[in-house]
């Protein structure tokens, strides 16, 4: 991956650029500049975590949905409100329900089944931002939080039909809202905007309008270094090892067909 060529490198925000799933190969060269914090709550940067244990921040690894192996391990360091929110602990909510944080459980997208049982206990506040939730949000529309409800990325179909319900700020950070917010460019907010990962295109043509602090968290911001992908390819031993598979004799019989010249045997 590298950074989109637009984009000043000295402008990102290292604290904000821990949480980018789309950063690791910057944050494991610079190690010394990572927000260990903002980093436990990175679902990709689970190798560098496990290799500091002792600087992680349980709290924040809490709801990250690739650290539950971590996790299991160490529930004595769980921080169960965090982790009501997330989206693959629900074999451990289910069975710690006295523990679990129901404000932070109504915007877990994989804990639909226990908040329909528990209608009593959902937060509507959050609950408007979970986007498994949509049928209970159109079934309860005097209940919606309009302002969480306008970042629910499954919500368009409601709000498009309820624009004079609509939080602006909240819908700028919507990556299914683009088309809404590119007929209104004068009520977007651009430091909302600016973390978008549908926005790239419109951020790119107002450059003095980026908040450039949030952009260090957009995973879009980075793209694929196709040259340094080709010179690991022909560099790195990935072609003779592909070449090596590929052309075993027994995946000889394959290229039958494809004009080689091969003898194939009669099995």
């Amino acid at each position: 991956m590298k950074l989109l060529e637009w984009i000043p490198f000295n402008k990102l925000d290292w604290d904000l650029l821990s949480e980018n799933p789309n950063a690791n190969h910057l944050l494991e060269k610079n190690l010394d500049k990572l927000c260990w914090w903002e980093l436990s709550g990175n679902p990709n940067a689970i190798p560098i975590l496990e290799k500091n244990l002792d600087k992680v921040n349980w709290s924040y690894l809490s709801c990250n949905p690739n650290a539950i192996h971590l996790l299991e391990k160490n529930l004595d360091k769980v921080c169960w409100w965090e982790l009501s929110k997330n989206p693959i602990a629900n074999h451990l909510l289910e069975k710690n329900l006295d523990k679990v944080c129901w404000w932070e459980l109504s915007s877990n997208p994989n804990a639909i089944p226990i908040l329909e049982k528990n209608l009593d206990k959902v937060n509507w506040y959050l609950l408007s931002m979970n986007p498994n939730a949509i049928h209970l949000l159109e079934q309860n529309l005097d209940k919606v939080y309009w302002k969480f409800l306008s970042s629910n990325r499954n919500a368009i179909p409601i709000l498009e039909q309820n624009l004079d319900q609509v939080d602006w700020v909240g819908l700028s950070r919507n990556p299914n809202a683009i088309h809404l917010l590119e007929q209104k460019l004068d009520k977007v907010n651009w430091s909302q905007l600016s973390c978008n990962p549908n926005a790239i295109h419109i951020l790119e043509k107002n450059l003095d309008k980026v908040d450039w602090q949030r952009l260090s968290e957009n995973p879009n911001i980075f793209t694929y270094d196709y040259k340094a992908m080709k010179y690991r390819m022909f560099h790195g031993g990935i072609k003779e090892d592909l070449m090596k598979d590929r052309f075993h004799p027994t995946n000889l019989d394959k290229f039958k067909g494809w004009g080689f010249d091969v003898d194939y045997d009669d099995e």
